[in-house]
């Protein structure tokens, strides 16, 4: 008898224990989170060339491994996918809101104190990104020639033209996540150099790759409005602006599946 009440008691110290960590507040179960996923690929008919860029300037380096290429527009030819595509959930009333007000998945809420943008010869490499708040954005030169990382950020952030000598870094902060449009960086020395950064207050962003495909894991389950921006222009848009986007239900414990979404180019 006795033996059988101290196991009963030790089943119910154990049941207790694991009721405790499941409901302990800032402990998550993990089927409250889930995996947003797609592909972008080129709708507009026949896939448009990448042309070269015009580079006037610092040839002997710029030029040492070839053409330089515009990239504006990224296509795969063998699959259609877009890279470089900025995808990123927000709020579900209005597009136009940077706001984020839900749960951060645990190992997300301390993401690493640096994103890093490389020059190798004389081009942005990434060409998008996002970061968040209160990481620092460095940019490194390790080219022969001069560079400058110039930034004038949408809706606060920071607005910069620090020169970066060859051999060198420039550390860009301030960084916010009030804006629901990404900002353009450029090199004014080498003029084709450009690309584009989106700022956020939370770590639920991604960018394509080279076959158009994302992944943005560990979103907390429910309804959000999913963003996503190519430098021609919003991919998922409607008449009005607050309706631009897609509202999509993140399941718990799998993938929610966009399949692919068609990037259509405006015409001129």
């Amino acid at each position: 008898m006795m033996k059988y009440l101290l196991q009963r008691t030790g089943m119910a110290v154990a049941t207790l224990a694991l009721a405790a960590v499941l409901f302990t507040p800032g402990v998550t179960q993990a089927e409250g989170w889930g995996t947003v996923k797609g592909q972008v690929v080129f709708g507009g008919g026949a896939v448009p060339p990448n042309d070269k860029a015009d580079v006037n300037k610092d040839q002997a380096h710029c030029l040492a491994k070839g053409p330089i290429l515009k990239n504006e527009l990224v296509v795969n030819p063998n699959n259609r996918g877009v890279r470089w595509v900025l995808v990123w959930l927000t709020d579900t009333s209005d597009a136009r809101k940077a706001a984020w007000n839900k749960p951060i998945h645990p190992s997300l809420k301390n993401p690493k104190p640096t994103v890093e943008i490389d020059q190798p010869c004389c081009m942005f490499e990434p060409r998008v990104l996002g970061i968040q708040e209160g990481q620092t954005l460095v940019v490194k030169n390790p080219a022969p020639v001069a560079h400058n990382f110039s930034i004038t950020s949408i809706g606060g952030g920071p607005t910069a033209n620090p020169l970066t000598p060859p051999g060198s870094k420039s550390d860009i902060k301030g960084f916010v996540g009030k804006s629901s449009v990404p900002t353009q960086y450029n090199c004014s020395i080498h003029p084709w150099m450009r690309g584009y950064i989106g700022s956020f207050s939370h770590p639920y962003f991604a960018v394509t790759d080279k076959d158009g495909n994302f992944e943005i894991k560990n979103a907390p389950e429910g309804k959000h409005r999913i963003m996503v921006w190519h430098e021609t222009g919003w991919v998922l848009k409607a008449e009005k602006p607050q309706d631009r986007g897609k509202v999509i239900d993140v399941k718990a414990g799998g993938s929610t599946d966009l399949g692919k979404i068609n990037l259509e180019v405006p015409k001129d």
